[in-house]
């Protein structure tokens, strides 16, 4: 749509993501689910935006040196329908939301929440966390997580809608380290480039050598549970209402809805791969050739997951 569109993320606490990693599928899941609500919920407040917004979450759990680092990446347009779905409204330039707000919101909801699946009997811990499992030590154990300060960072508007698509296609199938990070395999271990972001300027991009046994042990640490949708999307953008809800939306934003890319070159495409059957004949057996892929100019080739 022809408006902002801003980042977010939603960053658990290092002691929740050693819970969140013996517990993934729980854990997870509750951190789409309340980084969605809160987003919804301070939105909807007339005191903040007093509109109904839309929002697309991708999960993370990594970071640059491939520790866990759960976190979720929010894509949400500046601005959302009116309660009685007749006006758009749209946040003030450059500002979405307080994180402040967003950030006390989501500490008191995600302990409250995490309290009740303790209780449900919904987690489960092994190793050093075993103790955990009884409710006086759990409880016990959560209390400072009251008075730290949870992340929840809000960044700079993104530059038009190409750029917000351009950085969900980069980033939303990632997996912990990419090839491109990968400087060499040799006797020591595997080399890879990886980013400090505790430091400033060009020293903040190191080298790290692991020993092939611990490179993999942190790759595998970001496994997710089979069948699990790393990528969600809710309010205007939940998958059974988001059609209805962004015609509304662009119909109060006098903006049509644009053609699909895709759709132009899958239409293309069929006549061209019609006529190219007739023209790729095997000179072997001398039928007409099928095609079963096309790889597009200047896409990467990917080798199967």
């Amino acid at each position: 749509m022809p408006v902002e569109y801003y980042h977010v993320v939603f960053t658990l606490p290092t002691a929740i993501a050693d819970i969140a990693y013996q517990n993934k599928a729980a854990v997870y899941g509750l951190l789409f689910d309340l980084a969605a609500e809160v987003l919804l919920t301070i939105a909807g407040d007339p005191k903040h935006l007093g509109a109904r917004i839309g929002a697309t979450l991708v999960l993370h759990t990594w970071g640059s040196a491939l520790m866990h680092h759960p976190h979720v990446h929010g894509i949400v347009p500046g601005g959302g329908l009116a309660p009685d779905g007749t006006r758009w409204v749209a946040c003030r330039p450059g500002f979405f939301l307080p994180v402040r707000v967003l950030s006390r919101l989501f500490r008191r909801r995600f302990l409250e929440e995490l309290q009740r699946l303790h209780a449900a009997g919904k987690l489960k811990f092994f190793g050093e966390l075993a103790h955990l499992a009884d409710a006086r030590a759990f409880k016990s154990w959560l209390a400072p997580l009251r008075q730290v300060e949870w992340v929840v960072y809000a960044k700079r508007p993104f530059a038009g809608p190409q750029a917000v698509l351009a950085y969900l296609s980069r980033y939303t199938h990632r997996v912990a380290i990419s090839n491109s990070r990968l400087l060499a395999m040799d006797e020591r271990g595997v080399i890879f480039r990886w980013k400090d972001y505790r430091t400033k300027g060009r020293t903040r991009h190191k080298v790290m050598t692991l020993s092939p046994q611990e490179f993999m042990r942190r790759f595998l640490l970001h496994v997710l549970p089979t069948g699990f949708h790393r990528i969600r999307h809710y309010g205007l953008l939940a998958n059974g209402t988001r059609i209805a809800s962004l015609a509304i939306a662009r119909a109060l934003l006098h903006s049509a809805a644009p053609v699909s890319a895709a759709c132009e070159h899958s239409s293309d495409l069929g006549t061209e791969q019609h006529a190219e059957r007739s023209t790729f004949i095997c000179r072997h057996c001398g039928h007409a050739m099928t095609i079963v892929q096309v790889f597009i100019r200047g896409q990467a080739i990917r080798a199967p997951p």
